[in-house]
């Protein structure tokens, strides 16, 4: 194993650590990957491997189809699943996937999340999309969520009946939009008790995203 990919675990196993955290997992569930920049390989989470007891050791190395490569324990039952993102989007540096609540009771009731928020079009660029039910185990859920997400700008697919996958170009920025995704999911699921939200006019959405992807924060 390189320097290089012993950090890589390392960064992945102490970014885990945000997922319950932020409230976006229970018991065992989630994880969170990383490309190995330059090589065909990930490293990704163990599987059943509980957050207090994950440290380097339990982020093990794959090949992008998902078969361990170096490590002592099996991989996640999703590391097919984040191979087949790779393979097919090669912008993307992290993939993670959660079960959080709000988020997964939008999958849960087969719809995407409306953009009626300036976080969302910020974040997402639009809704938050929804993908069609998949078995978990196999590529599957990978291709259906490099489909669904090639027609949106989201960095965040709902995944029916299960959860959701995000993609970043580092696996901070996938945590990241895991938090974000949550987090609208929640308020507009709020925003409809009270009534019916008001959608973002498309002019608006993209003014908005363009100005948060290219000018908000420091550059």
């Amino acid at each position: 194993m390189t320097d290089a990919i012993a950090a890589l675990r390392a960064e992945v196993a102490a970014l885990h650590q945000e997922l319950p955290r932020s409230g976006l997992v229970a018991w065992t569930s989630g994880n969170l990957s990383a490309r190995v920049p330059g090589e065909d390989l990930m490293v990704i989470k163990a599987s059943g491997v509980p957050y207090p007891e994950l440290g380097a050791e339990a982020v093990v190395v794959c090949d992008l189809d998902g078969s361990l490569v170096e490590g002592e324990f099996a991989p996640s039952s999703d590391a097919a699943t984040h191979g087949h993102i790779y393979r097919h989007r090669p912008e993307a540096g992290g993939v993670a996937h959660t079960h959080s609540g709000y988020a997964t009771a939008w999958a849960a009731r087969g719809e995407p999340i409306p953009c009626v928020l300036t976080a969302m079009a910020d974040e997402f660029g639009g809704e938050i999309p929804l993908a069609p039910f998949a078995l978990i185990g196999d590529e599957q859920i990978g291709r259906a969520v490099v489909q669904t997400l090639a027609g949106h700008r989201s960095p965040a697919v709902l995944m029916r009946s299960h959860g959701v996958f995000t993609i970043g170009s580092t696996p901070r920025d996938a945590i990241k939009a895991a938090v974000m995704c949550e987090d609208v999911a929640r308020t507009v699921h709020l925003a409809r008790a009270l009534g019916e939200p008001i959608p973002l006019a498309q002019e608006e959405i993209d003014a908005l995203h363009d100005r948060y992807q290219n000018v908000y924060g420091q550059r």
